[in-house]
């Protein structure tokens, strides 16, 4: 009887330290989970914004506007998506759009790339 209460106090706890275990591992993951929503929204804004810097470029170019009118669009259009402007490219019938946008639990960047074509008949600015 006496052997039975020294082994039962001697285990004492030993749940609390597995409760303790698995809680620290649901947090990490729980952690882990909400790292990498943060930055798969952050890449699904950049990947948004390029677009419409993208097309507002092209929309530009296809009205007349010469390379510098469609980068102050494309700029305006990054901005207003919540990304900054690294580069545009309006050269010919195409506009390429680069911006950033700050990933701000991990201190990260993410950017986006796209590309809008102007097709069809060039309108001339009015």
């Amino acid at each position: 009887m006496n052997g039975q209460r020294g082994r039962a106090r001697r285990e004492r706890g030993a749940t609390t330290i597995a409760v303790i275990g698995v809680f620290v591992l649901g947090m990490a993951l729980m952690l882990g989970a909400t790292r990498l929503g943060v930055a798969m929204l952050a890449r699904a804004r950049a990947e948004n914004a390029a677009d419409a810097a993208a097309l507002a470029a092209a929309d530009t170019l296809a009205l007349g506007g010469d390379a510098a009118a469609a980068t102050d669009q494309a700029a305006a259009i990054a901005e207003a998506n919540g990304a900054r402007l690294v580069l545009c490219d309006c050269s010919g019938r195409f506009a390429t759009a680069t911006v950033e946008v700050d990933v701000p639990v991990l201190g990260r960047i993410a950017r986006s790339r796209s590309r809008a074509e102007v097709t069809g008949t060039v309108l001339p600015d009015p």
